[in-house]
């Protein structure tokens, strides 16, 4: 069942992806998007990796939705009632993805894939951040707040009032 659900599962992603090329609206593209993004972190779920499939679930979902919010905003056919195309150069991005595709699945067949040593590590999450990240995870961490506190700082600082600054409760009467 486990495996059937994968298959569907990435059918569905790369159907998903597709329709970001095919529909006729950056709304609707953002929204493919995101369902091809969904899937692809509910096959992480399946392989148990229950920390990167609910990173990639969170964070497509926060990233999509902000990206359309943008889209509905700034886009002059962000519902898609005028027609519009997503490609541009067709033929060209045919034949470049045409030669990516064919240069990947022949490399699958043509690297010599290692061989598994030794057994699964107890905690395989905690062993790749170890491996990508090594003692300097801290570090990023601690960088990782700061990036945040710095996007917060500058959304506060950009605004002109505060939250309980409205005209008509200002006692002054300035506008």
């Amino acid at each position: 069942m486990q495996t059937v659900a994968f298959w569907v599962l990435a059918v569905a992603a790369v159907g998903f992806g597709v329709a970001v090329f095919v529909v006729d609206s950056m709304a609707r593209a953002t929204f493919a998007l995101l369902a091809s993004f969904l899937c692809v972190g509910v096959e992480l779920l399946l392989l148990d990796l229950k920390y990167l499939g609910v990173l990639v679930i969170l964070m497509m979902i926060m990233e999509m939705l902000v990206m359309a919010v943008f889209m509905i905003m700034y886009m002059m056919n962000p519902g898609g009632l005028m027609p519009m195309t997503m490609v541009h150069n067709n033929r060209g991005a045919i034949a470049i993805s045409a030669v990516v595709f064919a240069s990947m699945a022949v490399g699958i067949f043509l690297t010599p894939w290692p061989k598994r040593q030794g057994t699964v590590p107890r905690d395989p999450t905690f062993s790749v951040g170890q491996a990508i990240m090594g003692p300097k995870m801290l570090v990023m961490m601690v960088i990782g707040i700061a990036i945040l506190a710095t996007m917060i700082a500058s959304v506060v600082l950009a605004t002109d009032r505060g939250r309980y600054d409205r005209p008509s409760e200002r006692k002054d009467g300035a506008k």
